[in-house]
């Protein structure tokens, strides 16, 4: 049990003006994790203040000495690894057998390449007459999701202390006990007063006054399409900078001559990591209608090999979903599917063992048309659709005939034909052949995804603003 009564802000832990507590509920026991205070509008004016207040001098700081204090960051995080993956596992419900690497070691190797990427920011570019300087954008608002809290809010905030910004973070109330340990090591490497800020808070009051505030220069969100246009209209009126990370309903084209059990299995696993509850889940599998029958048999076997349980037991595959809330929007889905004629292979009840826990075990429906709800919008849960191409022409039009374009893959019977197919699907990235995602590259989306790019350098560029000097 985390019970924080206090928002970091200025460098120290206040009091907050918000009444209340808001409590986190494990969603394996249904028991209270945690407690963190609610925020309100005037909390967010004390953040934003004291985050203008620091923002001169922490962009003036040397590049050198910002890197250090991203490289003393990087190494709180190494020293408490296992306790920040207990946390998120309490607070998320994710198995601890994926919890420490997905959740903290990737975000720990994330962070850590912005030691070298800080310098960058030094860099000055010679054209014709002009000398061409990077400034910070500003102070930054980052609003953050529940499903991969630390990751998204560490793919903001590195190149935020890099390229020289302030930040005020808020965490979603789902999840926040990570961002609560995450500030207790920033006080730690005593990070200047001012330059990161917490407060935890309901969106409605917290996320809105931070999107709404006209000395926030940038938005950074991550979550639902639908929340993130709300962001983008509040933050109009200041015209302020906006990146965007929002929903998915990423294509797995499986060609004739792929490798079938091979492709089939990695894009149920794929579906099923955080029980479905990713961005970039490749929730729609392409397979040709030549060997579509022997590839359901492939993907039921997979499916039910999969363990659901306990995320404190290693042997878990599975755990719950994040909340009561989000069990019954993918039960909705599920409901609708066999409404829409899908034809239900595996999952779609839980057992009835799962009395406690907020557990959905993974579903599969074969025979789906592109057309139909549950293939077009986002579940956010275990559920894959399997959906037959006659041939490649028409695969590739399935794949892109979504207002979607996060992410997307191809598995084929060569590197080349997967390339060659992956560079005609309009998705932000594409894993070919079962690639593993790379921090060092540019992640974000096309079309209804969302706007801007998280790390590497083009996630440096979302908090720069670009200088010319005539000479």
């Amino acid at each position: 049990m985390r019970e924080y009564s206090r928002l970091f802000i200025d460098g120290r832990w206040q009091v907050p003006a918000g009444q209340g507590m808001a409590e986190v509920i494990d969603p394996a026991s249904e028991t209270v994790t945690g407690k963190v205070p609610l925020g309100n509008a005037e909390d967010v004016q004390r953040a934003v203040t004291a985050a203008r207040r620091a923002f001169a001098g922490w962009a003036g700081t040397a590049s050198s000495v910002r890197a250090g204090y991203i490289a003393a960051l990087v190494a709180q995080l190494k020293a408490r690894a296992d306790e920040m993956a207990s946390v998120i596992t309490s607070e998320l419900g994710m198995p601890v057998q994926w919890c420490r690497a997905v959740q903290v070691e990737g975000p720990i190797a994330g962070l850590e390449q912005y030691v070298e990427l800080a310098g960058l920011m030094d860099a000055v570019r010679e054209v014709g007459n002009s000398l061409v300087y990077r400034d910070a954008v500003g102070v930054c608002a980052f609003i953050n999701p529940w499903n991969y809290p630390l990751h998204q809010l560490i793919g903001k905030l590195a190149p935020a202390l890099a390229a020289g910004c302030t930040v005020v973070v808020k965490p979603s109330q789902e999840t926040p006990l990570h961002a609560f340990l995450l500030a207790e090591m920033i006080e730690a490497i005593g990070l200047p007063a001012g330059v990161f800020n917490l407060v935890s808070g309901p969106g409605s009051k917290v996320g809105e006054a931070l999107a709404r505030h006209p000395d926030v220069d940038m938005v950074s969100f991550t979550g639902s399409t639908g929340a993130g246009v709300r962001v983008a209209q509040a933050a109009a009126p200041s015209v302020k900078r906006v990146c965007l990370e929002l929903g998915g309903k990423s294509p797995l084209l499986i060609t004739a001559d792929a490798e079938l059990e091979a492709a089939v299995r990695y894009g149920v696993q794929d579906v099923m990591i955080n029980s479905g509850q990713t961005c970039t889940a490749l929730t729609r599998m392409l397979l040709p209608a030549s060997r579509y029958a022997e590839a359901l048999e492939i993907a039921v076997d997979e499916a039910r090999s999969l363990v659901m349980g306990d995320p404190q037991d290693p042997r878990s595959f599975l755990g719950p979903m994040c909340s009561a809330a989000q069990r019954r929007t993918v039960q909705d889905y599920m409901r609708l599917g066999r409404e829409e004629g899908a034809r239900l292979l595996c999952g779609g009840e839980t057992p009835a063992a799962f009395e406690r826990g907020f557990y959905v075990p993974p579903t599969l429906f074969a025979d789906v048309d592109n057309r139909m709800r549950i293939a077009q919008e986002e579940i956010f849960g275990p559920v894959l659709c399997l959906i037959p191409y006659r041939d490649e022409a028409e695969a590739l039009a399935l794949a892109n005939d979504s207002p979607f374009g996060l992410s997307s893959a191809v598995w084929a019977g060569s590197r080349e034909r997967a390339l060659q197919l992956g560079r005609q699907l309009r998705a932000g990235q594409c894993f070919v052949n079962g690639a593993a995602f790379n921090y060092q590259a540019p992640f974000g989306g096309y079309k209804q995804s969302g706007n801007g790019r998280e790390w590497g350098e083009e996630g440096l560029a979302e908090f720069v603003e670009i200088k010319a000097v005539q000479l």
